[in-house]
């Protein structure tokens, strides 16, 4: 399967791969999350991708965008390694179990579902700021709890295609008292063995552009060092509030796609 873009490689195609890998990099650095959700609708916008190819392009571009950013939080400290492994293995579990529900549930009610997610998360944001020093312990009961949390976000992944960072960083920071740079360098280290598998099965199902996958994820690594650094740079507060408002633009963009699939229906 290719989409139209892809027929012909024009210097559009390559001039927008490029841009989105460049603001998909900067997100993911400063937020913690694999950029999927910047790089898929851009690439269904501007270079006319269909919804499928779209999302096996993106997270093939993920892969080296997340490393570059577990580098650049883990030079600072910024990376629980064990709870990472955890959660990624959990997670990728989870993601079987949810495309088996895929097939199951209706789309619209599980995207109204997530919207309502956000919600609650863009509203914790602004109740609870972390603290900087904060650690978490790893216990056998901290334990579980990631291995709960790495399955509902493979669950989720599984159902809705985004990546982990959305849930897994408000998560850290919430339900386990993690500091907000631990929680993205957390996060982008569990993305990589996730990614890495999605995109063998994408490879032979033919769901992945690997010419604008590489365009997109050697340019996002140029930007994901600066966002992981701007990140370090603002206080708490202002990064929850600057992740509340991608969160918003993430809820929107999901809200109005239950919406035009109600109204279609």
């Amino acid at each position: 399967m290719t989409a139209p873009a892809t027929s012909v490689r024009t210097p559009r195609y390559y001039l927008g791969a490029l841009l989105i890998g460049l603001l998909a990099g900067l997100m993911s650095g400063m937020f913690g999350v694999g950029g999927g959700t910047v790089i898929v609708p851009l690439l269904v916008g501007l270079l006319a991708f269909d919804q499928r190819l779209a999302a096996g392009t993106s997270l093939a571009a993920i892969v080296p965008t997340a490393a570059v950013g577990v580098v650049s939080y883990a030079a600072t400290g910024s990376v629980a390694w064990i709870p990472a492994i955890i959660l990624a293995a959990f997670a990728v579990g989870g993601a079987q179990i949810g495309t088996w529900l895929l097939a199951r549930l209706s789309q619209n009610a599980i995207r109204w579902g997530f919207v309502a997610f956000l919600v609650v998360v863009i509203v914790m944001l602004f109740i609870v700021v972390p603290s900087r020093d904060a650690e978490v312990p790893l216990t056998w009961l901290t334990g579980i709890g990631f291995a709960v949390l790495g399955v509902f976000t493979g669950v989720m992944a599984g159902l809705l295609g985004v990546g982990g960072g959305v849930i897994v960083v408000p998560a850290l920071m919430f339900l386990f008292g993690t500091s907000d740079l631990e929680a993205k360098g957390t996060s982008l280290l569990m993305m990589i063995p996730t990614a890495i598998s999605g995109t063998v099965g994408n490879l032979r199902r033919r769901n992945v552009d690997l010419v604008a996958a590489a365009v997109i994820g050697v340019s996002a690594c140029t930007t994901t060092a600066l966002g992981a650094w701007i990140a370090t740079l603002i206080d708490p507060l202002t990064a929850n509030i600057l992740f509340a408002a991608y969160l918003a633009f993430i809820a929107v963009q999901m809200a109005v796609k239950a919406w035009r699939s109600r109204r279609r229906a």
